[in-house]
């Protein structure tokens, strides 16, 4: 339904407060069942306009004394006479910022501190008082949706966006992945972050599924110049017809104790055996998970065990549970290639990373070992590059998102405080990298770095902490619960934070089908480097291809 040439009241403020919301009487021509939680309206005052969201609705009765007694609706007449004069719908309604008198005015907008007068007449919120609100796209606003009941894009403002850590949240099957997509195509449209995708389940690189099985296109088909494609597994990437542009090795010297100190959990590792870490690393440097894991080094071992005062049975704990990283072919006795080097020549070049793991996919072990080592050795290279650039007078490097799922398990309380994932949580940009983080616990994530989200997309929750955590330190954290826990878990998103100017309920825009995908990629601002034109033409047939 849309409601943007309804001139029509809806209905009256009839009481409240700023602090309590407002309260609404529908007219008799309205019915509740028009109204959803979520819903925008706009209170019209002498003085001032005020758009606020419904909060909460319920049917109030003329006469308190027919609550309790049964009233005969089997008769149609009968009914259509108490609904119109006995049964009334009222509305609760969160006002949030005060609206141009004239509409359509460019007036400036700003939060409500006031309220109207009583019995000021209710209107739906049109379109265009929408797009006041959260303007139109341009090089910096992107559309994510519409909100309920209505047809005007709601955009972010995806500058604001990356200058913070921002996260999506939502139970199995609400539609994080088909959300997470679309805002890297925003971010890869407006250019203003280059980004890095654990993919750990294969679904954001060339192609990717729907929850009831529909095969869609990834990033890399839809945009070949600005995507390119890393993987663990060449080989998985072959028998899907398709292949990558980086194969990862990883040396046995790049791992470093806090990388394992990390997988403790998925390891069943002890604090004990995790400190050996450190002790081994002191004794054999870069070699320490090479000398561990080598049979010929056993006697060795046992002699530093002994002169360190080493449980032996924690120690050959730790050895016999690192034995399952030996199996990954990933990783390398030998130096590996240099695929950070890799990455951040894409990255200053303004190109996307998506790194599938392939048949690793449902691997926990492998896929935070991977993602801790490139993070943490991405990380340093950032801090230095922004001082030296600090320095120098210049600027920092290009900003960088990197996206991160099952993100609780890297950002755990007992771990976050010395995770790379944590102190990137808590620099709010300070080097230009920051965490999209996704994940369907947020009640695992630590409550401190929760409060460091910037911009918080929250689909359908059933868990009552869960939303708790979403909301904790929000304003209006009360009313906003209300709307949560109502939110459809078919594409349906509140989004709260500092990249819109209020909460909104939107429906998630289209993705899969050829119109979709021809829409999202209008207004692309990427310029390719005079290293990418040798790939122009091969660009064009793509796009040929694609629909």
């Amino acid at each position: 339904m849309s409601v943007k040439n309804n001139i029509q009241p809806i209905g009256h403020v009839v009481g409240g407060s700023l602090s309590k919301n407002l309260q609404i009487r529908l007219e008799t021509s309205t019915s509740v069942e028009d109204i959803t939680v979520g819903t925008y309206l706009t209170i019209s005052g002498s003085k001032a306009r005020i758009l606020g969201i419904v909060v909460d609705i319920s049917i109030g009765f003329t006469d308190s004394n027919l609550e309790s007694n049964s009233l005969n609706l089997s008769n149609p007449l009968v009914s259509k006479i108490v609904n119109e004069t006995v049964i009334f719908g009222s509305l609760t309604v969160k006002p949030m910022v005060i609206l141009p008198q004239i509409k359509g005015s460019a007036e400036d907008i700003s939060p409500a501190k006031t309220i109207t007068e009583y019995y000021a007449p209710v209107y739906f919120t049109t379109d265009e008082d929408i797009a006041l609100v959260f303007g139109a796209e341009d090089q910096k606003h992107f559309s994510l949706g519409t909100p309920l009941d209505m047809e005007t894009k709601v955009c972010l403002d995806l500058e604001k966006f990356v200058t913070r850590s921002n996260g999506i949240f939502g139970k199995s099957g609400t539609g994080k992945t088909f959300l997470t997509r679309l805002l890297l195509i925003g971010i890869l449209q407006k250019n203003v972050a280059s980004c890095l995708v654990f993919d750990m389940h294969n679904e954001y690189g060339w192609r990717g599924k729907t929850e009831k099985g529909k095969e869609v296109k990834g990033l890399k088909p839809l945009f070949p110049s600005q995507v390119v494609i890393f993987t663990l597994d060449n080989e998985s990437l072959r028998r899907r017809g398709t292949t990558a542009d980086w194969t990862i090795k990883i040396g046995y010297d790049e791992i470093e104790p806090d990388d394992i100190n990390l997988l403790a959990d998925t390891l069943k590792l002890s604090d004990i055996a995790v400190g050996y870490c450190e002790l081994l690393k002191r004794e054999w440097k870069k070699s320490w998970i090479k000398n561990l894991l080598d049979p010929e080094y056993q006697p060795i071992l046992d002699e530093l065990s002994k002169s360190l005062g080493m449980n032996a049975q924690a120690l050959s704990s730790l050895k016999n549970r690192l034995q399952q990283i030996k199996r990954f072919d990933f990783l390398t006795e030998e130096k590996g290639n240099d695929f950070v080097s890799q990455v951040l020549n894409y990255s200053d070049r303004g190109m996307h990373i998506v790194l599938e793991f392939g048949k690793y996919q449902n691997n926990l072990t492998a896929y935070m070992l991977v993602s801790n080592i490139l993070t943490r050795r991405l990380h340093s290279h950032y801090i230095r590059k922004s001082e030296e650039m600090e320095n120098a007078g210049g600027t920092k490097p290009h900003p960088l998102v990197i996206v991160l799922e099952e993100a609780h398990k890297f950002l755990a309380p007992q771990i976050s405080s010395h995770s790379i994932f944590g102190m990137i949580a808590r620099e709010d940009r300070k080097y230009n990298i920051t965490l999209l983080v996704i994940d369907q616990r947020p009640s695992a994530i630590d409550q401190e770095i929760m409060s460091q989200i910037g911009t918080k997309l929250s689909c359908a929750l059933d868990n009552d902490r869960d939303i708790d955590a979403i909301l904790s330190g929000t304003a209006d954290s009360r009313d906003l619960r209300i709307i949560l826990s109502r939110v459809s878990p078919k594409q349906q998103t509140l989004i709260t934070g500092h990249s819109v100017p209020i909460p909104v309920v939107i429906k998630t825009r289209e993705y899969g089908d050829s119109n979709s995908y021809k829409d999202l990629l209008k207004n692309n601002s990427f310029n390719p480097s005079k290293k990418e034109t040798n790939i122009t033409k091969k660009i064009e047939e793509d796009l040929e291809d694609l629909f």
